[in-house]
């Protein structure tokens, strides 16, 4: 009974980590991928890419803390997406550098969290949440606070990394009293989109809770990424959670 129960907790903890990385704002706090979830799927306009996020948050004392994270981004003209990044954790933690391999694969209707140290695949459905926009932000952001009060400026068109993009300025105010803040807590979010790509290429946030973030996507290569990239390698276990004592598991030829 025990390997079972053991096996059942380790897949729903991947559920959660799945839902808080990829079930959240396209804005969030975390390093995931510009607003893929919660978009309509873009089709006939492939790309290839580098994301690079940027963190810094200064602590009361004036200590500084820095991140920094990169993941190589590709798009097929199916809409199907690949999103590989490497972690390598502080030296101190003693731990060793991985990958995190994501295929969203919206015409089979999946997403695959590929582990490519031990060759499994973790097999999601796909949801798409009700009220999306062509640019993926849900009506009614999630994660918005009850009260915050939202301003938008249009920015106009420019040149950023390469494409040509339209900008606009978001400032959300979280009012006095909200969080148990003595003062309004305004956040500012200046966000260029690809007009051709139809996706963020620069996101620049600031927020007096969580510092100071910058997401750029470079590199942009407007070419169809070798179709194998986009499907679950040979060889990979491919495990289907279920809420039950076990999952299905079935192992690509």
């Amino acid at each position: 009974m025990k390997k079972p129960i053991i096996l059942g907790c380790v897949l729903l903890s991947a559920i959660i980590l799945y839902a808080q990385e990829y079930g959240g704002h396209p804005f969030s706090h975390r390093f995931g991928w510009m607003g893929q979830e919660s978009r309509t799927p873009v089709t006939g306009a492939p790309f290839s890419a580098v994301q690079t996020v940027q963190k810094q948050q200064v602590l009361s004392n004036g200590n500084k803390i820095s991140r920094s994270v990169q993941s190589k981004v590709y798009r097929d003209g199916q809409g199907r997406m690949r999103i590989e990044r490497t972690i390598t954790p502080p030296p101190a933690s003693g731990k060793q550098s991985f990958t995190e391999v994501t295929i969203t694969d919206p015409v089979a209707g999946y997403r695959y969290l590929l582990s490519p140290s031990n060759m499994t695949a973790l097999q999601l459905p796909l949801r798409r949440p009700e009220g999306s926009s062509a640019m993926g932000t849900p009506a009614g952001r999630r994660g918005r606070l009850a009260g915050a009060q939202t301003s938008t400026v249009d920015l106009g068109t420019q040149t950023v990394n390469g494409q040509s993009a339209t900008g606009k300025q978001v400032t959300e105010t979280i009012p006095a009293g909200t969080i148990g803040n003595d003062q309004p807590i305004q956040i500012v979010r200046t966000i260029w989109t690809s007009t051709a790509l139809k996706i963020p290429v620069q996101v620049k946030t600031t927020d007096p809770r969580f510092g100071t973030s910058d997401r750029e996507l470079t590199n942009i290569q407007q070419s169809e990424p070798d179709p194998s990239l986009f499907v679950v390698p040979k060889g990979y276990t491919i495990k289907t959670p279920q809420f039950g004592p076990a999952s299905r598991e079935r192992t690509d030829q």
